[in-house]
């Protein structure tokens, strides 16, 4: 399978697979990195499709950089992705996995997307603070007064970071979506991810017993099959 290694201002890519008209842009999710997205392009690459995988902020060769994985730096940046894509390609699809999903419907709402393929997104990020907040025992105004506050379960909760979450809520997500969702997903629950099918109008595949992250043997060969089926 043919790799290009490039970076797209300072952003680290790979490219999958001979010249074509159509790409994947594959976005990770936490502590992922852009050579995630090789099993995914073994499939796609059968369909006349290339894969274009970057590195976002904090993970795979950035992991030394300053800039933090925060949707004010990461949106921008998904957005530079983009016009870049706009340039190269024809027609663009998305395969994203959790906060991946979460930052690419910010970064690209109203875009001109074929398809989208959201492997245990997060849907409702206010929701999962909110949540986050009442298992740590963090009120609104704890979290105010004291703007950052780690957590045992080794997420930190952010005054700033939650502001922006409530004034950027997903209004606008129209293109073809797919969605593949665990029952035991502990990060979104399963009536967020009912509204938001059917609000928006996707496709739902669920599996018994599956978790936020996919990783199992059973589990990879379901995601494999769901892709070769919706992609």
């Amino acid at each position: 399978m043919k790799q290009e290694k490039i970076t797209i201002g300072e952003i680290p890519a790979i490219i999958y697979g001979e010249k074509a008209n159509n790409v994947y842009l594959f976005i990770h999710g936490k502590d992922g990195s852009k050579e995630e997205a090789e099993p995914f392009a073994e499939i796609i690459l059968a369909k006349d499709c290339q894969v274009l995988s970057i590195d976002l902020p904090g993970h795979g060769e950035r992991k030394n950089e300053t800039e933090r994985f925060l949707p004010w730096i990461v949106v921008p940046e998904l957005q530079q992705i983009w016009n870049y894509m706009t340039g190269r390609w024809e027609k663009i699809s998305l395969r994203a996995n959790s906060i991946g999903a979460w930052y690419a419907m910010l970064a690209f709402g109203g875009k001109n997307i074929v398809k989208s393929l959201f492997v245990s997104p997060i849907l409702d990020m206010e929701q999962l603070i909110r949540n986050m907040m009442s298992w740590a025992g963090v009120s609104e105004d704890m979290l105010e007064t004291n703007k950052i506050i780690p957590t045992s379960f080794g997420h930190t909760l952010s005054w700033d970071y939650f502001l922006y979450v409530k004034k950027n809520h997903i209004t606008k997500w129209d293109n073809e979506t797919k969605i593949l969702y665990g029952t035991k997903d502990n990060l979104t629950e399963r009536g967020i991810v009912d509204k938001f099918v059917k609000r928006f109008n996707c496709g739902l595949t669920i599996v018994e017993e599956g978790e936020h992250w996919f990783h199992t043997k059973e589990q990879l060969t379901i995601l494999d099959n769901w892709i070769k089926e919706n992609s």
